[in-house]
């Protein structure tokens, strides 16, 4: 069986040996190269030939923001963020590489001798042996694809769509995986600070990563960004976040946080929001679900589909990962399968002329 192979960018030489020795034990896995800087990453890429790359964020030179801008523009290859580091000025750069095209964030293993050691040398193998698989596309330098927007409008805007009553929807929910902040952005940023919703977001990210991911998130798209809190009541201008570990419900009009069991070995669980959507306010409800890995989310949009919401999943000519969407669509679980450019303006002909909160 051919080994996946793996770029290390890492600039500490002990850690960079480290890597090469939990990557190469793992038998789907093999270092292609192992340089300390982007720059030298950049220059050993065409030769290395990699087929997934494990970057660092805080490097010498060019850091793991820029890095992955130059090789998702030049040599469109998966990236996994691999980080140790939680301190604000290294959270944002993470979140700016994936707002630019990298796949994932892992924590970077600790010492062989530590308890959790084994736990995360085999999660980050993992990540990368499955995000190897991910069909990236190319990015211009300002992290944006390519995407002919007026063809996706017009094969998807068509006459087949079917609204409802204007004004009728009252909750928006969003759930996404891999590929999802990079996602988030545009969708966020195209709804624009007046959208008249609130908006409940499930996006599986690496716990230590959350608190950087709500202030990144926050200072990118014109809402609020929240972690949210058991009981509080959502109003418009706000996204409220699933924490860490809980799942995300909304009951007779309030948010529910717990520590119920995963589904699809996930929590927060995109399924169990969208079932909460379906039995609290059925109908009037929206839910979006986008790129991600698994098939998290698509039984609970099935189950909100058939309450009378309205179900849209990111189309597969621009997820990141089809997999979440796909197994949605496979399920007859959505009304509409669209081109993330395309949600935003849909997002907003459902909820026109939507007044006040929730």
């Amino acid at each position: 069986m051919k080994k996946t192979r793996v770029l290390i960018v890492e600039d500490s030489p002990v850690v960079r040996e480290f890597l090469q020795h939990i990557i190469n034990s793992d038998p789907r896995l093999e270092v292609a190269a192992a340089v300390e800087t982007a720059e030298e990453a950049l220059g050993v890429f065409e030769q290395s030939a990699p087929d997934v790359v494990s970057m660092d964020i805080r490097l010498p030179g060019m850091n793991g923001f820029e890095a992955t801008r130059r090789i998702m523009s030049e040599n469109p290859t998966p990236i996994v963020v691999v980080s140790a580091s939680v301190e604000s000025d290294d959270l944002k750069i993470t979140m700016n590489a994936l707002q630019a095209g990298a796949v994932a964030v892992v924590e970077k293993p600790v010492g062989s001798t530590h308890a959790d050691y084994e736990f995360l040398a085999q999660r980050l193998c993992t990540q990368l042996a499955i995000m190897s698989q991910v069909k990236v596309v190319r990015q211009r330098l300002n992290g944006r694809r390519y995407l002919n927007l007026s063809s996706a409008r017009k094969q998807t805007m068509g006459e087949a769509a079917i609204f409802p009553q204007v004004g009728a929807y009252r909750v928006l929910g969003i759930v996404a995986s891999t590929g999802g902040p990079n996602a988030l952005v545009p969708l966020l940023n195209g709804l624009g600070s007046s959208f008249p919703l609130p908006i409940l977001l499930v996006q599986h990210i690496t716990a230590s990563f959350l608190e950087g991911f709500v202030s990144w998130l926050d200072g990118v798209c014109p809402f609020s960004v929240v972690i949210a809190k058991d009981g509080e009541t959502p109003v418009p201008g706000k996204i409220y976040l699933a924490p860490a570990d809980r799942h995300l419900r909304i009951l007779s009009g309030c948010l529910r946080v717990d520590e119920g069991a995963p589904v699809c070995a996930q929590r927060p669980s995109g399924t169990v929001l969208f079932q909460s959507m379906a039995r609290s306010s059925g109908s009037r409800s929206v839910g979006v679900l986008l790129t991600g890995m698994g098939e998290d989310g698509a039984e609970g949009l099935l189950e909100l589909r058939k309450a009378g919401g309205y179900t849209i999943a990111e189309d597969e000519s621009t997820a990141v990962v089809y997999g979440m969407p796909g197994a949605s669509a496979k399920l007859g679980a959505v009304c509409e399968s669209l081109p993330l450019t395309v949600i935003a303006p849909r997002l907003l002909q459902l909820a026109a002329a939507q007044k006040g909160a929730y």
